[in-house]
């Protein structure tokens, strides 16, 4: 007598393969990764060009093309690559487009589309005095040049791209991608504003400017120094310790969010916010880093370029 298994198993064998494919296609690339293990047919159909071709951008032919060194072909050999190795190298080897001044990759798991902007395509106070900014290379940058920061004392970064460049209905998080070298200083108590927003939008929810710490242990100090502030407020407010009232005034009412996160390439990343890219809305996205408030002179920095992908749920 044939188990619940076998029966199920036996009923999916005996749908037409192109049905299945035709299905999977509406899923997402993480569910035909997961379907594909239910039987023999489903991991036939999970490999149809039909299906990658929909979880492929409508525009990623033009994306290729465009790409510096291109993305079309089969790694040297004569045959072409599938819709789905196509698929996957755009997911693991981002690609350089506009003239190197951004790369452009896809989220594995969902399929949009995500970039980031290098240095040159970002706008930088002083950027071009070399005072202030100079322009080197650096093996691990997957752009020709990075931005290191010489000394300012007035530090201000904006990155703009159009919404129309990104997938629709798609929550999406930028990042500023940096490191530090040896030489680094100015930023262990004077935390930067950042802020996620449409140009010419005002009040918008996701356009909040935040503080964040871009020297991870100023971060990490400042967990601590909220964390004592509250105890003695708490004993302040047991009757206790009445002169600590002066003490808590020190310390700071609002408190920056997280700190920058280590990469898997390497490099720091802190979030500057969130944008909800509804389908219909057309506009341009800017996200900005400033310190401009401490007026204590910095350096140190090395900028790659400001990340935007889809915000983790």
């Amino acid at each position: 007598m044939k188990t619940d298994g076998e029966i199920g198993a036996n009923f999916f064998e005996s749908l037409p393969e192109g049905f299945i494919a035709n299905a999977l296609a509406r899923t997402s690339p993480r569910d035909v990764s997961t379907l594909s293990l239910v039987c023999s047919v489903f991991r036939s159909a999970a490999e149809w060009d039909a299906v990658w071709e929909k979880f492929l951008p409508q525009d990623y032919q033009k994306i290729v093309a465009s790409s510096d060194g291109g993305c079309g072909g089969g790694g040297g050999s004569s045959k072409p690559w599938s819709k789905k190795e196509l698929y996957l190298r755009l997911c693991d080897n981002p690609v350089i487009i506009d003239g190197g001044n951004k790369s452009f990759w896809l989220h594995k798991l969902s399929g949009k589309k995500c970039y980031m902007l290098a240095a040159r395509d970002l706008s930088i106070i002083w950027g071009d005095t070399p005072r202030y900014w100079r322009w080197i290379s650096v093996p691990e940058s997957r752009f020709d040049e990075v931005a290191e920061l010489m000394s300012v004392c007035w530090l201000e970064v904006h990155g703009r791209i159009d919404t129309s460049l990104l997938s629709t209905n798609t929550r999406y998080a930028a990042y500023l991608v940096y490191k530090s070298t040896p030489h680094t200083y100015g930023f262990e108590y004077q935390p930067a504003e950042v802020s996620v927003g449409l140009c010419g939008v005002e009040n918008q929810t996701d356009g909040k400017i935040k503080t964040v710490f871009l020297d991870p242990e100023a971060c990490e100090r400042q967990r601590y120094e909220n964390e004592y502030e509250r105890t003695l407020l708490g004993r302040r407010r047991m009757g206790m310790f009445g002169h600590l009232r002066r003490l808590g005034s020190r310390f700071s009412t609002t408190a920056p969010q997280d700190g920058p996160k280590r990469r898997q390439d390497g490099w720091l990343e802190i979030e500057l916010g969130e944008f909800y890219n509804e389908k219909g809305q057309e506009g341009e996205l800017d996200m900005s880093m400033m310190e401009v408030k401490g007026g204590n002179w910095k350096a140190g920095l090395i900028i790659q370029g400001i990340e935007i992908r889809p915000k983790a749920s």
